[in-house]
Formats: C-alpha cells, structure tokens, sequence
C-alpha cells in the first residue's frame, strides 16, 4: 500500500530533525612546507595514501552524507583519481573556492585533509552537539604551560585549567558558516579556523571531547607518530 503525501511528508521532516544532512569538507590544499619538499595528503602511511585515510573513516560515517575535498589546482586529477572509490564522495574542487558554495547540506563538517586518525567517535560527537547548537568542534586541555610573548619576553601566563587546543572536524550550521566566512573575508579577518571566523560574529561555538590521536600530519615526525598509532589500533 502506498503512503499517502501527507504522511511521507512527515516521515521526510522527522528524518530531517533526527538527523540532519550533514556534508564533509575536507580542506587538503596546503603547501606541506614542513615536510620536506613531500605533499603530506599524497604522503602514504601504513599502505594508503594520507587524504584516503582521512576521507575513509567519513565515508564509514553514517552521520556523514556527503564528501568534498578541497585541494590544490594542480592536484585536483591525482586526487580525485584516488578518492573515486569511496561512495559518499561528490566532487574534488580546487583550493581558493568558497568552501559553502556547492553544499546544499543543513551541517557542514570541515575537517583537515591532514588529520587520518580522527575517529567515528569524534565526528559523531560533534556532528550532534552542532545539530543542537549550530556550531561545535572537538578539542583537548592543553597539558603544557603556556607563555604569551610577542618580542621573545614572557608577557604574561594563561590559566591552563582554561586553555583547550582545537582540533577537526569543526561542525556548523551552513547558513552560519557562510555568513561567517563572508563577513571574515569583508572585514579582512585574520582567523586562523572556521570557529574563529564564527565566533567573530558574536556567536557561540561548542567544545566537543577530542581526541589526543586526532593528530594533524605537519612534520615528517608527526608521520612516524601517526604510523605507531594505526599499529597499536590493529593489535587491538
């Protein structure tokens, strides 16, 4: 027996309010100067290349609809020759574009192209949280003493019991995450993450429990850490 309209109808909105669509865009466009001359998200760990293992565990997400990766130009063949295997991919565009401009999603999950050990468990945490609130990103207490200083002279010492460091995914409602990025560009706003660029409007973002593995491939060293955590995660 068929549904009637109606009913669909509000079948399709409780979907919607239980679970939002939510597109990932995963921003593998940067320069990997630290590297030594080698493209981290090209770079292979443990077999597969980095920007494979990243875009993996969102496409495993059954909180995730959707996948973007943004890269460089020059890479946009390579990349997309590598990633046309996993199912929730829509398209590979070039790094310079805004990141809203092709996502029709309710949330947008923007991850770094150069963090593969985040797990489900993060993006499901934060994927939640921003439903509820609009805005959230995973983070973790910062364990070090933190000095500020400007010209090489302490100024002064934060509180650390205050102090998180912010990782990706970081989940926002589309609408907020565009007129975020629009006022950054027009006020020339110098963020350093999309949160920034929220939080410069006036409005809250929501700490999540990240990940201490949730680490971002910087340096060659970062490669060798990244490597020991897959091997210990595949003896467990």
């Amino acid at each position: 027996m068929k549904l009637s309209e109606g009913l669909r109808r509000g079948m399709e909105l409780k979907q919607k309010i239980l679970h939002p669509y939510c597109a990932a865009v995963i921003v593998a466009a940067g320069t990997s100067s630290r590297m030594g001359g080698t493209n981290k998200i090209l770079t292979v760990l443990e077999n597969l290349p980095v920007i494979c293992r990243t875009v993996d565990t969102f496409d495993r997400c059954d909180l995730i609809d959707e996948i973007i990766v943004v890269t460089q130009k020059d890479l946009l063949e390579k990349v997309s020759r590598y990633l046309k295997a996993y199912g929730k991919m829509r398209m590979v565009v070039a790094g310079g574009e805004t990141r809203t401009d092709s996502v029709m999603a309710q949330l947008v999950a923007v991850h770094d192209g150069a963090r593969p050990l985040v797990t489900d468990e993060v993006i499901r945490r934060t994927v939640v949280k921003a439903k509820k609130f609009s805005a959230a990103a995973p983070a973790v207490r910062v364990k070090d003493t933190i000095k500020v200083s400007t010209d090489g002279t302490v100024e002064s010492t934060p509180d650390r019991r205050t102090l998180f460091a912010v990782q990706t995914p970081q989940v926002f409602d589309r609408d907020l995450l565009a007129a975020a990025l629009q006022n950054a560009k027009a006020q020339n706003l110098a963020v350093t993450d999309d949160c920034s660029a929220v939080e410069a409007l006036g409005m809250p973002v929501q700490l999540t429990d990240g990940d201490e593995e949730n680490i971002k491939i910087t340096t060659p060293l970062d490669l060798d850490l990244a490597a020991l955590i897959l091997r210990r995660r595949a003896d467990a």
